[in-house]
């Protein structure tokens, strides 16, 4: 159960393919594993909906790695999901995990722990693609006045 999921052994959507979902179309690499729990063709359809949503806001995107962990056999009670995001774009690697030290139950449904890693990813992305254009704003250092002597 520690393997990546799909109809293939290389998985339905992992490698350089296309895929379409209506008008979102993904056209990077998506691989998706689960660990410690069974393959869902539903939340990888969802993953890859996500991800050609990022690809269509910073279309520089090469890979994107998604696993989805459900806790361990005798950690069921509260069972959190974990799901860490790790996207490849020109020149650095993006890694962005949510899961089980979130205070909200909501990571309890595993939709929904998709929905927050993917929206601290479209978030780093952002901000990934602001300081490549040099948008970052830079902190204005206080000016400090030397006081008169007495």
């Amino acid at each position: 159960m520690n393997d990546t999921w799909g109809g293939s052994p290389a998985g339905p959507i992992a490698g350089a393919g296309f895929i379409n979902f209506g008008a979102k179309s993904m056209r990077i690499p998506l691989e998706v594993t689960f660990r410690h729990m069974e393959p869902s063709a539903a939340a990888e359809a969802r993953i890859a909906e996500k991800v050609a949503k990022l690809e269509q806001l910073y279309s520089q995107l090469t890979r994107c790695h998604v696993t989805i962990e459900a806790p361990h056999e005798h950690h069921r009670q509260g069972k959190l999901f974990h799901v860490s995001i790790d996207l490849t774009v020109p020149g650095a690697e993006l890694v962005i995990t949510r899961g089980h030290n979130h205070q909200s139950h909501a990571h309890e449904d595993v939709y929904v722990a998709i929905r927050d890693a993917f929206d601290a990813a479209k978030r780093r992305l952002e901000e990934f693609a602001r300081q490549q254009r040099g948008e970052v704003k830079h902190r204005e250092r206080p000016e400090f006045q030397e006081a008169a002597p007495e």
